[in-house]
């Protein structure tokens, strides 16, 4: 448990998306590389050359100390071999004891270090007051005095260049592979959203590119949508074909009825068997015809104020004698939202006559949120069994035992509907026990 805690901490540190995943795979090494690189050549080769010339230099200020020491302190002894050397004799220029290098001055510690090491009569190193010269104090027999030589006698000519070049090199071929890697990452992103946009019902014109993979990938998905959409227009076709064909016998029962009506008492309960039968099968003939219908498909997503459509649907509603009030509209009031207005009002009005034909009143609410919108419908009646609640929304299910049949037909198609209507908008359908009013809660949720 504890290791998966820490996994899911360290998580929290890296890119999500693939771009950014992408990016650390290329760019982690070349910075752990410039790094590794950079250490090895200050502490190796740098800090080595370094180390070497100060010795050779520590040498020759030995020689120089040595002449001044064996002719008592006179400092003008020791010209005869300090001019040749490059080594400058004067009076001491520091009064402290203590030796002195700028911050930023690596190389001035192995400096430092190399000339105490071989000098043991050093009083002081000045690095730091001039950063082209190396000024040494050195306690003689007449009192001190200082040695002055060229810094670059211990410090290689420009050692920055090769850690400058090294960046330079890295940073340029970063923004090479960036540019690479970009371009192979576009139709990685096209095909995402291409999928994304056919998930909520919008068909988007794509052309497969890129890498071989990335073409393939692209190249399965359009062969799957082709497929998905050729299968719902066959389905389409046959319900809306079968639904057609039963219109004409049903039509020719129906004046036929009417013929032998007259001959018949009115209060024939054959009769009225016969015409209930007939009214039953037309509604389900309308259910059929209403869940084949392809017209809203056809239409594209469109930006709709969500106020004025909630509005609309709980109008309509109310004309047609059900029992509906509008609860709530959290979010914003003027927001807009993209879907299929035509289609989702179907949904909405599916869900809604379900609403009035088991129970007594319904009550709409709708949130819109950043990135989606949510409209729920409740009423009042016996409601759904959670076990029940995957089967509702199966197409021509019927749930007798938890809905009362005796107050409405219909061929169990209301929830299927709305449930077909939110996926095709890339959203869901969720069912629940209502809150308020104690019956079915429904749910649409679809994006924005």
């Amino acid at each position: 448990m504890a290791n998966q805690t820490e996994g899911g901490w360290l998580k929290g540190f890296f890119p999500r998306g693939l771009y950014g995943r992408a990016a650390l795979i290329l760019f982690l090494p070349v910075v752990v590389v410039t790094l590794v690189v950079s250490v090895m050549f200050l502490q190796r080769h740098f800090e080595g050359v370094t180390r070497q010339m100060t010795t050779s230099m520590a040498r020759e200020l030995a020689f120089v100390a040595a002449r001044i020491d064996l002719a008592d302190g006179q400092r003008d002894a020791g010209h005869e071999i300090a001019v040749p050397l490059g080594v400058t004799i004067g009076a001491p220029e520091t009064d402290g004891d203590g030796d002195q290098r700028l911050f930023y001055d690596f190389s001035g510690r192995v400096v430092i270090e190399e000339l105490r090491a071989h000098l043991p009569a050093l009083r002081a190193i000045d690095l730091a007051s001039d950063e082209k010269r190396v000024i040494v104090t050195i306690d003689g027999p007449a009192g001190p005095y200082s040695l002055s030589f060229d810094r670059r006698r211990v410090s290689a000519s420009n050692p920055h260049q090769l850690l400058v070049l090294m960046v330079f090199t890295s940073f340029l071929m970063t923004g090479i592979a960036t540019i690479f890697l970009r371009n192979q990452l576009r139709p990685i992103r096209r095909l995402a959203e291409a999928a994304e946009d056919y998930g909520k019902g919008r068909i988007v014109p794509y052309r497969p590119s890129g890498a071989t993979e990335v073409r393939s990938a692209g190249a399965a998905f359009l062969d799957m949508r082709n497929r998905l959409e050729r299968q719902n227009e066959q389905r389409k076709m046959m319900l809306s074909g079968i639904s057609h064909d039963l219109r004409t016998p049903l039509t020719r029962l129906r004046l036929g009825l009417s013929m032998i009506s007259p001959d018949m008492p009115p209060d024939d309960d054959e009769l009225r068997a016969m015409e209930a039968d007939i009214a039953e099968m037309n509604r389900m003939v309308d259910a059929f015809l209403d869940y084949a219908r392809d017209e809203a498909q056809d239409s594209a997503p469109e930006p709709t104020p969500v106020s004025d459509f909630v509005d609309g649907v709980v109008a309509d509603a109310r004309r047609a004698g059900q029992q509906v009030t509008l609860r709530a509209l959290d979010g914003d009031p003027d927001g807009w939202a993209t879907f299929r207005p035509d289609m989702l009002r179907r949904a909405l009005e599916n869900l809604l006559g379900n609403a009035a034909r088991y129970g007594t009143r319904a009550e709409l609410d709708a949130t819109l949120g950043p990135r989606s919108l949510r409209i729920g419908i409740e009423d009042d009646g016996p409601g759904i069994p959670d076990e029940a609640m995957e089967a509702a929304m199966r197409p021509f299910t019927r749930l007798d035992p938890s809905r009362n049949r005796n107050s409405g037909g219909g061929a169990g198609l209301g929830l299927a509907i709305a449930a077909d209507v939110a996926r095709a908008h890339g959203g869901q359908l969720r069912l629940g026990r209502g809150q308020r009013l104690g019956g079915l809660r429904a749910e649409i949720v679809i994006p924005r």
